[in-house]
This record gives structure tokens, sequence and C-alpha cells, in this order.
């Protein structure tokens, strides 16, 4: 793929700027963040309106550590196209990496009227709301992801652990039995049901 794509550099700057893009989001994957970089900042330099070449850089960005200039290049990205999900939610992992929880918040709001049924979307959500300390609506985003994903052992205690905490003992043990069934190798779960059953 990276020799394929390397073979597109020399073309006009739309075809080098989409190259560019591919090859830095494979670096970026490979862990390879100089080289990531690098291609990063050759694609958007090719083409300042491809959002997929600016996410890349925020990607590398944020990867180095620089939430804040991170959030830049998502939001320059979304400014050239409003529709760019992987760029809304890299700008909410931003800013809630910021500690900018409600503004975390309204980009997973967002994207979750765009993508409703995003696994990934609604577990944010629901740790957004923990964060917020609303456990009633964490869980009600993790009843939604469960419906998604019912099968899925750490969403599962979570929704154990959040019940747990609000003193409904019978659903926190009905979840921590189900994350049990999908993955009985989680010692929290095996250390939380044994003390159910010596109460």
């Amino acid at each position: 793929a990276l020799e394929t794509l390397k073979m597109f550099e020399k073309k006009d700057s739309r075809v080098k700027s989409a190259a560019a893009t591919n090859l830095s989001f494979l670096y970026y994957l490979g862990n390879e963040l100089e080289q990531a970089t690098n291609y990063a900042d050759l694609a958007v330099n090719s083409d300042r309106y491809n959002p997929a070449a600016l996410t890349n850089k925020g990607n590398t960005v944020f990867a180095n550590g620089d939430c804040e200039k991170a959030a830049e290049f998502y939001k320059e990205a979304l400014r050239n196209d409003s529709l760019c999900t992987e760029a809304l939610y890299n700008l909410g992992l931003a800013y809630k990496k910021l500690n900018r929880i409600d503004e975390a918040l309204d980009c997973f709001l967002k994207l979750h009227a765009i993508l409703p049924n995003s696994a990934q979307v609604l577990y944010q959500l629901a740790s957004i709301y923990q964060i917020m300390e609303d456990p009633n609506q964490a869980i009600e985003w993790l009843l939604q992801l469960i419906s998604v994903v019912p099968t899925d052992p750490h969403v599962l205690s979570k929704l154990g652990n959040l019940y747990d905490t609000e003193g409904d003992k019978s659903q926190a043990f009905h979840y921590y039995c189900e994350s049990y069934r999908y993955f009985p190798s989680n010692i929290e779960v095996i250390e939380w049901l044994g003390a159910y059953y010596i109460d």
C-alpha cells in the first residue's frame, strides 16, 4: 500500500494530497509519528481544504501531546466539511482531554445525530456524563450502547458498577453476571460477585 501510494506523490496537488493523506494515516496506524507528520504536512500543503488531511495533521499533533493545537486542525477540517465525522469525533476527544467537558458533550451529541448507532459515540457520551457526575444519564447511554453491542463485557461491567454506585444491587448483580458470562477472567468483576455472594 505504501509503495503504491508513493507513486502518486509526483502527481497534481489534489492527487498528491489524497496520496499523502493515506500515507500519513498508514504511518500513524504503524505508530511511526515522524513519517505520519511529514506526510500530513505534505497533504495539507498540497490541498489546504482537504478535511481528511487536516484531521490527520490534528491526529499527529494530538499524539505529540498538543491537544489545543490538534483541536484547531479538527475545527478547520469541520469548517471545510461540516460532516467530517472523524474530525468531529477527534475534536470531542481533544476537548475531553482538555477538560472542556461541555464542548466535548456538544461534539458527541452532534455526532450522535449523524451516527445514531455508533458504539464509540454512545460510549463517549456515557463516559462524559460519568465525568459530569450524572450516573442516570450515563446509565441511559450505556443501555443504548448494549442494544448495539450486547456482548461487550467491559460495558456490562461498567453498567454493573454504575448500578452498584446508585445502590441498586439487583441490577448491578445482573450486569456483573452478564459481564462474567462473556469474559470470566475480569478480576474486578469476580471480586464484586464474590463479595455479593458473601453478603
